[in-house]
């Protein structure tokens, strides 16, 4: 991810008893660097991974609730200086088995979210892994910008988009470049997309059968969260989430 100037989840009983649904409620918010919360099928990262590029700046991220297979959850952040560099990726991660794309369905994901705060440079994006060994280094990095804010755009080769394909009822433009040794792929929304509902395969079945990806490689994990680049008194909620996989 990079700044830029363009826009750049047997019958045997005569009665069937239902089995109760989860609910969790509010926990109290976290601001390590490393901090999570563990939430169901979720945890919920606040990494800060860059925060050394800032000048000044600081991120708490908290769970505001499960239900059913549901979540809720917001970080509050401001950060100044290191324009050009994220700070960090507040996100929720489910627990999905590692399985080549290959065997993989679908991956149905609803998110809605609203984001406030005061120049705000941003995006709130999908991001997944994967590679050619469920454990080895992730060799393509594929993400889906719902919205990029303030100027973010992503790692291009270029700087221009090399595809705009509607997936998901939505327009998307298509950057690629090289991050180090890994490819990533960043289907960035048109427009903003405030509430998502659906079928993350979609993304990953059009860059196979157009962009080369191959189907042999096993996903390693999904990520939905925002990545900040500059700010102040953001505040990111999550008021639906969900992601599995079949």
């Amino acid at each position: 991810m990079k700044f830029s100037t363009f826009l750049t989840l047997a019958s045997t009983a005569c009665i069937a008893i239902a089995s109760p649904t989860p609910t969790i409620e509010k926990r109290a918010d976290y601001c390590g660097q490393w901090d999570s919360a563990v939430t169901g099928a979720y945890t919920v990262y606040n990494n800060l991974w860059g925060q050394s590029a800032a000048t000044s700046g600081s991120q708490c991220t908290g769970v505001d609730g499960l239900s059913g297979s549901t979540l809720k959850w917001h970080t509050k952040w401001t950060w100044a200086g290191g324009s050009y560099n994220v700070k960090s990726y507040a996100n929720v991660v489910t627990s999905l088995t590692k399985k080549s794309l290959s065997s993989i369905s679908s991956l149905p994901s609803t998110w809605s979210w609203t984001y406030t705060g005061s120049s705000l440079v941003a995006n709130v994006a999908y991001d997944l892994f994967t590679s050619s060994s469920a454990s080895g280094s992730a060799e393509y990095e594929i993400m889906i910008w719902l919205a990029a804010l303030g100027g973010a755009g992503p790692i291009s080769a270029t700087g221009s988009l090399i595809a705009t394909v509607t997936l998901a009822g939505t327009s998307w433009k298509l950057y690629n470049g090289m991050n180090g040794q890994m490819n990533v792929f960043s289907f960035v929304a048109s427009s903003q997309v405030a509430s998502f509902s659906g079928d993350l395969m979609a993304f990953v079945n059009y860059l196979s059968s157009s962009q080369g990806l191959s189907k042999s490689q096993i996903l390693q994990s999904v990520g939905a969260g925002t990545e900040p680049f500059t700010g102040s008194n953001a505040v990111f909620t999550t008021t639906g989430f969900s992601l599995s996989m079949t």
